[in-house]
């Protein structure tokens, strides 16, 4: 039996009197990407948060890799966070942190690294996304939305992760480098054997990623499929 690296049962979550999600259901499978689709408000980021640990639902479970995601101690929690990365929509780079620094931080809150060691694996993270040595010099202020993008792409790859979360990843970007930054993706999904799950309105996006589609709709997974599949659901 296949373990889903992702695993939503009967997900509930409620703000107050409003009600995101009602007993939603999910699994993706190890080497899917698949892409969340839905109205504004629907609950796709929302999702994706609760995924990562940032929400907790109201009720029902989420597990990654076959173990709860909350629950069994603070340890064995950041041990099962350091299996997933996450792109953030702008982002999220400390603005007071250069390039190095801020790929170099998930390594150095480890503790398992010495500078040296660290150094290494920043500019090797540089090189996966495409940018160079000297790039690591600069503060968040001078780059560009396309190089911010892919700093926060290798910060989020810094832990060798089995799973990416993405939440618009090709959000304020013009075609080009949006493009670009969707073809980045692919190949290192396909390299590095990462699952991925994204949150996405772009259709362009979801017609270069996604091998499944979950469209979020009246509080559910309303349709579930490839994007031949779920095209074709009257």
């Amino acid at each position: 039996m296949t373990t889903s690296v992702i695993r939503v049962r009967d997900l509930s979550t409620r703000f107050g009197e409003t009600w995101i999600h009602r007993e939603l259901n999910l699994d993706i499978q190890r080497g899917e990407l698949v892409s969340l689709v839905g109205g504004s408000g629907s609950g796709k980021t929302t999702l994706l948060r609760m995924a990562i640990g940032l929400l907790l639902p109201s009720s029902g479970s989420i597990e990654l890799f076959g173990e709860p995601l909350f629950g069994g101690g603070i340890a064995r929690e950041r041990t099962l966070r350091q299996r997933f990365g996450v792109l953030f929509q702008q982002g999220a780079l400390f603005s007071a942190f250069s390039v190095f620094d801020n790929i170099a931080f998930p390594l150095r809150e480890l503790q398992r690294y010495d500078e040296a060691t660290i150094r290494d694996l920043v500019m090797l993270k540089l090189s996966l996304v495409e940018l160079l040595p000297h790039h690591a010099k600069l503060m968040p202020a001078e780059l560009s939305g396309g190089m911010v993008k892919r700093v926060a792409l290798a910060r989020a790859l810094a832990l060798d992760p089995e799973l990416l979360l993405l939440d618009e990843p090709t959000a304020g970007l013009d075609p080009d480098r949006s493009d670009s930054f969707v073809r980045l993706i692919r190949m290192l999904g396909e390299e590095l054997g990462l699952t991925v799950m994204l949150v996405t309105h772009d259709l362009d996006t979801l017609a270069a990623l996604s091998t499944r589609v979950a469209v979020l709709a009246d509080q559910r997974i309303l349709a579930y499929g490839t994007i031949e599949e779920v095209m074709d659901i009257d």
